[in-house]
Order: C-alpha cells, then sequence, then structure tokens
C-alpha cells in the first residue's frame, strides 16, 4: 500500500498588495489580537479576492492560492501546470517552508530538496564547492556524506574547471547545473523543482529529465514538477495538478492534465480585433503602432495548405520613419512558440499616416490545434539591432482543422510537439 508523501489540506496564502502587513499599526493590532489571543479566524481573510492578474480589483488583498487540497503518494512524479501567476511557484515555496501558509496545513514526510529560482541558497562570494558543502549541512548532511557524493555532483554539473570559482561568475546556466545536482543527489525524499530547467542548454535538460526518472522510478522518491513545457509534463510525469487563479483547477494522469489546460487556455476564437481589444500590447509612447488587426480566413477551420490572410491598419506618428517590417507569431494552447513568420521591409510613403496592408503567410504547415497571435512592427535594418515600434499579443486565434482546400480531409498526420519555423511573409499597401 502506498503511502502519502505529501498532503495540501485546505492551503491558502493570502498576500496584501504593495504594503508588509497590514498597512497600519491598529490593524496588526486588530490581527495579531483576533488570531494570536482570541484564536479566531484573521478577519482580513474574509477581504481578499481571487487571483486574477488580468484584471483590477477592488481589494488590496489578494489570494495567490485558495483552498488547495491534494495528496501526493510516496514515488509519484508530479507535474504542476498552469498560466503564469496561477500560484504554482507559490505552492511550491509553501512546501520547502520559504514562506507559511495562510490558511490550511501541509504534511510532508522527509526531507525536502528545492530548486525554485536561479541560485536559490548559493552565496555569491563562495565557490560552487564551498556553496556544495553548505547547502548539504543546511539539508542535514554531514561532511563526509557530502564529500562522498561530492565528484558525482561536479560530474553531473559539468562545470568542473570552475568549481572554485565563486559563483557569482557563473552564468545563469552553469548556476542551474550545479543548484539541481546539488538539490538530485543530496538524496531527498522529496525533490521539488520549478521552471528552472528551461535556463539550461538542451542536453542539461535532457540529463535532468534523465535523474529525476531515476530519482523516483529507481529510488522511489517524490517530485513535484513546475513546467510549461507540456512535452517534458507528458513523459516525465505520471499525475498532474492543474492551477487557475489560485485555485485548483483540474487533478488527474499527467495526459489528461496536459489535454484539459490545452483545450481551455484558448476559450475562443477571434478573427478581428480593433485598438480599444488590444489589452496586452506593448507600453510606452510610439512611432508607429497597430490600429486594427483582421484575420481573412475561416477561424474555425483553417487548412494547413492555405495561406493565412490578415488584412492590418497601422498608424505612423513620426514622418522620418519610411520603412518598417511586420512579424507574426504562433503560439499553440500551452504557450510554445511554434513558428515566426516576417515580411520583407515595406516602404512607408511621406503623404499618409494610416496605411492598410494585406499580409499573407504562405506555406506555413501549422499543424491540427489551437493557436493564438503575436503581432509585431520593427524597424528594418540588417546592419543595426532590431527595434520594435509596437507589439500585440493575443489578439488572433485559430484553429486548423482541414488539410485539404475542400475541407474534407481531417489533418492528423504530424505527430507535432513543439518548435519554431521561420517562414516568410508576402506584403503590400492597400
Amino acid at each position: 500500500m502506498s503511502q502519502i508523501a505529501i498532503q495540501f489540506d485546505h492551503v491558502g496564502k493570502l498576500y496584501r498588495l504593495g504594503t508588509v502587513g497590514t498597512g497600519t499599526l491598529s490593524h496588526d493590532l486588530n490581527r495579531w489580537w483576533k488570531t494570536r489571543v482570541l484564536h479566531q479566524e484573521d478577519p482580513y481573510l474574509k477581504i481578499g479576492e481571487t487571483n486574477d492578474r488580468a484584471h483590477r480589483g477592488q481589494s488590496d488583498y489578494v489570494w495567490a492560492l485558495k483552498d488547495i487540497s491534494f495528496s501526493v503518494e510516496q514515488g509519484d512524479v508530479v507535474g504542476i501546470i498552469g498560466k503564469n501567476g496561477a500560484g504554482k511557484s507559490t505552492l511550491l515555496k509553501l512546501l520547502s517552508q520559504i514562506t507559511s501558509p495562510t490558511t490550511g496545513v501541509i504534511r510532508a514526510r522527509g526531507r525536502i530538496g528545492s530548486l525554485l529560482e536561479v541560485g536559490t541558497g548559493f552565496h555569491p562570494e563562495m565557490t560552487g564547492r564551498e556553496n556544495i558543502y553548505m547547502n548539504g549541512a543546511i539539508m542535514g548532511m554531514t561532511r563526509h556524506e557530502i564529500t562522498r557524493k561530492l565528484d558525482e555532483i561536479i560530474d553531473f554539473a559539468g562545470i568542473a574547471r570552475y568549481i572554485d570559482t565563486p559563483v557569482k561568475r557563473y552564468s545563469s546556466g552553469m548556476t542551474v547545473r550545479l543548484g539541481f545536482a546539488v538539490a538530485a543527489f543530496m538524496e531527498p525524499e522529496i525533490l521539488v523543482v520549478d521552471e528552472v530547467l528551461a535556463v539550461g542548454d538542451a542536453e542539461f535538460q535532457k540529463k535532468a529529465i534523465g535523474k529525476m526518472q531515476d530519482v523516483s522510478r529507481g529510488e522511489g522518491r517524490t517530485v513535484l514538477f513546475v513546467s510549461h513545457n507540456m512535452a517534458a509534463v507528458r513523459s516525465l510525469c505520471q499525475k498532474g495538478v492543474v492551477l487557475k487563479d489560485g485555485k485548483l483547477d483540474y487533478t488527474g494522469s499527467s495526459e489528461e492534465c496536459v489535454n484539459y489546460y490545452a483545450e481551455t487556455n484558448i476559450s475562443e476564437l477571434v478573427s478581428h480585433a480593433e485598438e480599444k481589444d488590444f489589452k496586452k500590447r506593448m507600453k510606452g509612447p510610439k512611432d508607429i503602432y497597430y490600429l486594427d488587426i483582421k484575420m481573412l480566413n475561416d477561424v474555425r477551420c483553417v487548412s494547413t495548405l492555405e495561406p493565412l490572410e490578415f488584412e492590418i491598419v497601422i498608424r505612423r506618428t513620426n514622418i522620418k520613419i519610411d520603412k518598417c517590417q511586420i512579424g507574426v507569431l504562433a503560439k499553440n494552447e500551452t504557450d510554445a512558440l511554434i513558428w515566426a513568420s516576417y515580411s520583407p521591409s515595406i516602404k512607408l510613403p511621406a503623404n499618409r499616416t494610416d496605411f492598410r496592408l494585406r499580409l499573407s503567410i504562405p506555406g506555413h504547415n501549422t499543424p491540427k490545434g489551437r493557436y493564438t497571435l503575436i503581432f509585431n512592427i520593427s524597424e528594418f535594418d540588417y546592419s543595426a539591432a532590431i527595434h520594435d515600434y509596437d507589439i500585440v499579443f493575443g489578439v488572433i486565434s485559430f484553429e486548423v482543422n482541414y488539410v485539404d482546400d475542400s475541407h474534407t480531409r481531417p489533418f492528423s498526420v504530424w505527430p507535432f510537439s513543439g518548435g519554431c519555423a521561420i517562414t516568410n511573409a508576402i506584403v503590400k499597401l492597400i
């Protein structure tokens, strides 16, 4: 019979935005009197709002997590997925005792090894070797135990040449390599890994995932893994947890959770957006910016063989700019970049401020699925770094369903799982 390694029991974490404490001494004293002396519920818990980062709220109190209850069995590898700001990192910080829950209880059996952020627990002035010993001591290991595993840690991290160099001179990738090696080889009963592996290169990511598989399947340890890489979650994890706005949205197998997240991440298909609809765009004054973006295809059933067609309106406020470039980037339901398409230089006539463009992307070969698009306008100059004039995020969404122009044969032959292909766009003024 499997043992419960981790139990989350109605766990919640409440934050006050922009202020430490409640904001006033009288409110702090009121909270202390109610909770510590009278042993009553914290009165400020009642006014906290849901953690919806996209909208302004009426209260300064926000539930980063609220009423989270689930259990993890010993030896399970659990993937925790969700959008940015859903509460994934907060959940791991509570488990690692970096911060304490506002409500509820977390029960964990065994020693916890955490890798939550690049350089967590490392002293920048100490060498890599010294930091290994310091982190091992913090985790309760003796010097003899650390020495016995030292060569394995250094070899796995692949930074033997720099092991006696201060960590402040490491790159972010080197720091992640060493941090993961320390956390994995110190033999914790529970290994907690946040999205830090994205910093490492492909070779190290493969090694790290293989090590986590060994830790869970071969050694019977428990792993909690936060990632936006759905392919890694599918291959590494047996079970999954989906968080949304600080709440538990779905639990099940890793495959079920990834599919659920993908299906709900793009809620509707949008073919046309005006400036008032641009909820996410580049901030600050703009020399050129988008006024209107319209996709001319049927967004419900785009064929992979037909070109993607757009009609775009842009406005120029700086008449000195006489050329620009349009870029379109496609992301799938799991927020992974699938392709990027850029137009050649667009010559802008001197006597106009508003321009209507027809943009076509042929040969995109987008696989079956749902996508959102990012549009940008940038300067066009091969001799200089690209400067973005405007960026609009996630305004158009569409679904690829068919492979042929007659819309009769479903597209299902390409098992595409991620990556990025650059395609060339065709653009003209109309």
